[in-house]
């Protein structure tokens, strides 16, 4: 699909249905009176907050053109009485905003691709791409991403900073380590990103960015890296910028195994200064491979170098990178509806593996898979 074709419709779908909702439904995130993470992200003037669509809905005087009045239907997901969204057909519903309630966007999505209705799958195949082919799965999140947000003047100098004003990186690494020190995780994941580093081009020293949730893991793998690569990671504490403002995530020091020891705006710093990565994007973990973090930096990163004079897919790769105790039980571990790898972790998948370094889809093929009838 041309990718100008395609933004087209993410935008008729997500920004301007507002008033034509006899025949759309735009599904909104209630933010009231301002953006979340304000002080870390800059959104573009295509984006709408709850108070301004109440705005454009008077000024385009949506209710005398449509009978609806602007309500909200809310379908909370952890009552399955109170939520049909599987079965019924949106379009018929009478309040043109739909809030998922106690969900996210990777279990949203696929109540619309799997809708039991056939003109909700094929609206949402026009989205998403057609399930059978890998290579027409459109790249949906990294081009709203590309089109909604950019990073805040603050967090784009703390990346300035940490690419040292030079060129941006050939291959980010995102190693989500949870406080672990597996050796076998780290040589998986170096061991891979040697064979990504074969099918680019020639380069006397490519640039790599680190990202991981432990600092001990950083340490680590740079001494491994900088023996053949120029090796870049956003080292807070050496950041004279101040970019957390009066922001409550900045002072949480619960959940550290989980999210690490750094304040919350690095995560903002570090996942924009990742998604400039000109080819390869890889993702290696303690326990799960192919976070929704990594894949989200892969999505926008593929949608940043997407050719658009070119009839050719984004140059970007995102490989998963496997250390053997992850592959002795089959991918046991690779679970979840919004998982990646959630299809290849049945008692059917393969056992015994050594290390693996494989492509992976920026879209889930789990989001794909109809329920059984």
């Amino acid at each position: 699909m041309d990718r100008s074709c395609h933004v087209e419709k993410i935008l008729k779908f997500c920004v301007t249905s507002l008033c034509t909702a006899a025949n759309f439904r735009c599904v909104l995130l209630s933010f009231r009176d301002k953006y979340p993470f304000g002080d870390y992200i800059s959104y573009s003037n295509v984006t709408f907050t709850l108070k301004e669509v109440k705005h454009l809905w008077r000024q385009n005087r949506c209710l005398t053109k449509f009978k609806k009045h602007l309500t909200m239907r809310i379908d909370d997901f952890q009552k399955p009485t109170r939520t049909d969204v599987l079965c019924s057909n949106w379009r018929e519903w009478e309040q043109p905003i739909i809030w998922f309630q106690n969900t996210t966007d990777a279990v949203a999505a696929q109540f619309f691709l799997k809708n039991v209705h056939p003109e909700m799958r094929e609206a949402a195949s026009d989205l998403f791409g057609r399930p059978a082919n890998l290579q027409y799965r459109a790249n949906v999140f990294g081009e709203i991403m590309r089109i909604l947000i950019s990073p805040s003047i603050d967090v784009e100098n703390a990346v300035s900073w940490a690419l040292s004003g030079g060129s941006d990186p050939d291959i980010v690494l995102h190693m989500r380590m949870m406080m672990n020190r597996s050796v076998r995780a780290m040589q998986a994941a170096v061991d891979c990103l040697r064979k990504a580093l074969l099918n680019l081009p020639i380069l006397s020293k490519p640039k790599i960015v680190l990202v991981s949730d432990t600092p001990s893991m950083v340490k680590n793998i740079a001494i491994t890296l900088e023996e053949f690569a120029e090796v870049v990671h956003f080292n807070y504490k050496k950041f004279e910028g101040n970019i957390s403002g009066n922001s409550k995530s900045s002072i949480m020091n619960f959940r550290t195994k989980d999210w690490g020891p750094a304040p919350r705006w690095v995560a903002f710093v570090d996942f924009f200064l990742a998604s400039r990565a000109k080819h390869t994007v890889i993702s290696g973990a303690h326990r799960r491979v192919g976070t929704t973090y990594a894949q989200l930096i892969a999505a926008l990163a593929a949608a940043y170098r997407l050719d658009e004079s070119s009839s050719l897919n984004s140059s970007i790769t995102f490989p998963s990178s496997f250390q053997s105790p992850l592959l002795s039980e089959g991918l046991k571990r690779q679970i979840g509806w919004g998982h990646v790898w959630n299809r290849f972790a049945g008692p059917l998948s393969c056992r015994g593996q050594p290390s693996q370094c494989a492509l992976t889809p920026i879209l889930p093929p789990a989001w794909f898979v109809q329920f059984a009838e």
